[in-house]
């Protein structure tokens, strides 16, 4: 069997009580981490994150890739301003070497992280694992 990491997820459907409160928190992560935020009426997306109002089902964890440690760094000071609570201040974790992370509640609960996989890891394009 052979296991090619990279994108793995299609997308990814949160549920919130406060539209307008998630959009704050993740309109913040998404300007430190570069990516679009789009928004409607009744929903916001950027890339595979769709939100929309709705009971929540589960709290969840889930990262986003960082270019570099100052991204991370970027993420965390924003999501926090945003009205993100702190779960992990950035720096290094013990996954793995390089890895750099940063973690924040959302204003429902959920455990968003921003991580870089520093210079000690292969590429997540190249990495590939056999068994």
């Amino acid at each position: 069997m052979e296991t090619h990491r990279g994108r793995l997820i299609d997308h990814l459907h949160l549920k919130v009580r406060d539209l307008e409160a998630s959009k704050r928190f993740y309109k913040a992560a998404m300007e430190a981490l570069g990516v679009p935020l789009v928004e409607g009426a009744d929903h916001f997306f950027a890339d595979e994150l769709w939100v929309d109002v709705g009971p929540a089902v589960a709290h969840v964890h889930f990262a986003f890739q960082a270019r570099d440690r100052a991204t991370v760094d970027r993420f965390h000071a924003a999501v926090l301003a945003a009205g993100g609570r702190d779960n992990g201040a950035p720096g290094e974790r013990d996954y793995h070497p390089g890895y750099y992370a940063a973690f924040a509640f959302d204003p429902d609960g959920n455990n968003v992280e921003a991580v870089h996989h520093g210079p000690h890891n292969r590429s997540a394009d190249s990495v590939h694992i056999t068994w």
